[in-house]
């Protein structure tokens, strides 16, 4: 029997040539997202009323279901959320354009007064607010995934880490 021992140098991503790091980080390319990356995106929806099901950011997809009215997931938005982020103004806008025919249609001195006109608009105005916040909720799935696929993220990740390479680059 024959034991042999190799002896290498590791380097720092830091140490590498510029060569070796492009080669590092373009075999690395999913080092962020090879988990459930999307945890934190969906944990932020739960926490407003809205569950998402599924996404596809290939084919610009999401689908979810409010869990809460969507006047309180609204509402929880314009308290958790800050107002210069989309999901902010997407409420807001769904406020001020429910707020109105759903105070007219709950006064008993309206023509509108608990009618089905005024209750289709409501639901289709609902309907319009899920649909334009899983597509705020998509843009962001989209943006975190690009950042977490960008060099800078695996640069990153490579250093929070201390890995090693070889010379040419090669995860040790």
């Amino acid at each position: 029997m024959r034991v042999e021992t190799v002896k290498r140098e590791l380097y720092k991503f830091d140490e590498l040539s510029d060569e070796a790091k492009e080669k590092a980080i373009e075999k690395l390319y999913d080092i962020n997202v090879n988990f459930d990356w999307w945890d934190s995106v969906y944990a932020d929806a739960e926490n407003i009323g809205l569950k998402i099901t599924s996404f596809n950011l290939d084919h610009h997809e999401i689908e979810g279901y409010f869990t809460l009215s969507a006047e309180e997931v609204a509402a929880n938005i314009l308290q958790d959320h800050g107002e210069t982020c989309e999901t902010y103004k997407t409420a807001e806008s769904f406020l001020a354009e429910h707020d109105p025919v759903y105070a007219d249609y709950m006064d008993e001195n309206s023509p509108n007064y608990e009618s089905g006109e005024s209750e289709d608009k409501l639901q289709d105005m609902e309907s319009e607010f899920l649909k334009s916040l899983l597509e705020d909720y998509r843009i962001m799935l989209s943006h975190e995934y690009d950042y977490l696929t960008s060099e800078e993220a695996i640069k990153e990740t490579n250093e929070a880490n201390e890995y090693e390479f070889t010379e040419d680059g090669k995860l040790a």
